[in-house]
């Protein structure tokens, strides 16, 4: 069936209709969102991006313990497999771990490292100088954590990231991501992502949001939606068009349009919309 062949869900009566919730009355749906969210659903191709942790996923201490929320992937898979609709999770994890702690697969697309690593890898590999940087940004953070018990390095392919959410102390906490910020952060040829008690490190540059517009070319989608939490995210709604739906998920300030209470409300929103457009 081509994208022209692909048309809204009918709205005269169905029975089979009456175990569909109406956006109307969804409780944590505004007007503004129910219509937006009907607008998507009707668009000839789609494009539904989701963060994954603090979106589809409660933060955890032990980043591999962040299992997804129940229905969360399930939803997604659902929602991927409809005609003219492309599913992504977009996630600051490298691509590997961000489809072992989800159990997301195809058909949909897991794209890591804050949008820069897709199924075929990196669009460059890394030369000696970006391999040599890297190298100084682990040796960096890695002294900083030793000096701040409960925060520790993660390793990705482009990236440092120390992570401090385990730390107990909260002036410890805030003087490692000082020290981080103050160190080797500054270093020149950096690229600097600093989340919910985290700060990634890149020697080359990634956006959540070239990644979306990246997605909706692919697709030639009339619609992108995008959800996520975080303060890494902004980008990607910041690069969204006029016609597209960013969906803030939490507290915090934000250029989304939209906002939503909690990661059950995300999977309640995408099930809405799987149904829509079903």
């Amino acid at each position: 069936m081509s994208a022209a062949d692909y048309s809204a869900p009918s709205t005269d009566t169905d029975p089979s209709a009456d175990s569909a919730p109406s956006p109307a009355t969804e409780p944590d749906l505004t007007p503004e969102l129910a219509e937006d969210l009907r607008r998507a659903a009707a668009t000839p191709n789609l494009v539904v991006a989701c963060d994954y942790d603090g979106t589809l996923a409660p933060f955890a201490d032990d980043p591999m313990s962040a299992h997804p929320a129940p229905g969360a992937i399930a939803t997604l898979a659902r929602l991927a497999d409809l005609p003219h609709t492309t599913v992504a999770l977009l996630s600051g994890r490298n691509r590997a771990a961000l489809a072992e702690v989800s159990g997301a697969a195809a058909p949909v697309v897991l794209v890591g490292s804050h949008g820069s690593e897709w199924e075929g890898g990196f669009d460059a590999p890394l030369d000696d100088d970006d391999t040599a940087l890297l190298s100084r940004l682990h040796t960096e953070l890695e002294e900083i954590a030793s000096r701040t018990p409960g925060a520790h390095v993660e390793s990705k392919p482009t990236a440092a990231v120390l992570h401090v959410r385990p730390v107990e102390d909260p002036a410890a906490r805030e003087r490692a991501t000082a020290q981080a910020m103050a160190g080797p952060a500054a270093l020149d040829g950096v690229f600097v992502t600093q989340g919910k008690n985290v700060v990634e490190i890149a020697v080359r540059e990634a956006s959540k949001g070239a990644a979306i517009e990246r997605l909706t070319e692919q697709a030639d989608a009339g619609v992108a939606v995008f959800i996520g939490d975080d303060v890494t995210d902004e980008r990607g709604f910041a690069r969204l068009r006029t016609q597209d739906v960013g969906i803030k998920v939490g507290e915090g300030e934000t250029v989304a349009g939209h906002r939503v209470a909690d990661i059950p409300a995300v999977v309640r929103l995408l099930g809405t919309l799987a149904d829509l457009r079903s």
